[in-house]
């Protein structure tokens, strides 16, 4: 399994019921069917990759995530996750908030425009930063709303959204002490587990 989605399922309960979206081939939610009996759905949008879902006996369901989530009552999942999506949505506030009024707890993760390498990119070059991990150029990038750590979690204070847990992490997806020490600086990968204020957290060790 993806590096990323190993450190996600370990943040979900078994027997939980998950929402997926931008699901991707249904990697995350057939290892979570098959290891923690977790029920649920994946959301996406690429034909392909529904076809993969199918194949692998994930429910699945094409729908554009900027059009919300209005097809599904307020808290019907325990856990809602989008991994790598929330940048190249029209209005991640608006995800965010419909996210959170489906699911208990959100699992979120996104890369961070404030590592030191794309600040370094930007300050050398005055170009938007391309390397392996952004390949695209600014007028053909499918993400079109780059934030840093910092915004997000302002994002968080500003609409009351708890921050339950938080991980800076490589692009291998470790992380190490100095990236808890200095996570805007030296985190390129975050991956967030929010809740609304009146959400308990029933807290996972990891």
């Amino acid at each position: 399994m993806r590096a990323d989605l190993e450190i996600i399922q370990d943040w979900i309960p078994a027997g939980s019921r998950v929402l997926d979206l931008g699901c991707g081939d249904g990697e995350l939610l057939a290892w979570l069917g098959e290891h923690k009996q977790v029920t649920g759905y994946g959301l996406e949008i690429d034909a392909e990759n529904i076809a993969r879902c199918i194949e692998k006996g994930v429910n699945v369901i094409e729908q554009n995530l900027d059009e919300g989530l209005g097809n599904f009552a307020s808290n019907s999942f325990d856990v809602v996750v989008m991994t790598q999506a929330l940048q190249a949505v029209h209005y991640p506030d608006r995800i965010l908030e419909e996210m959170l009024r489906v699911g208990r707890t959100c699992i979120i993760t996104f890369p961070n425009f404030g590592h030191w390498r794309c600040r370094w990119y930007l300050a050398r070059n005055g170009r938007m930063p391309v390397s392996e991990f952004l390949p695209y150029t600014w007028y053909n990038t499918p993400n079109i709303h780059f934030c840093t750590f910092k915004d997000f979690e302002a994002l968080c204070r500003e609409r009351q959204v708890r921050v339950l847990d938080r991980l800076a992490v490589d692009q291998q997806h470790r992380d190490g002490f100095a990236s808890r020490l200095w996570p805007n600086l030296l985190g390129e990968i975050g991956i967030y587990r929010v809740s609304g204020p009146g959400v308990l957290d029933h807290r996972i060790a990891v």
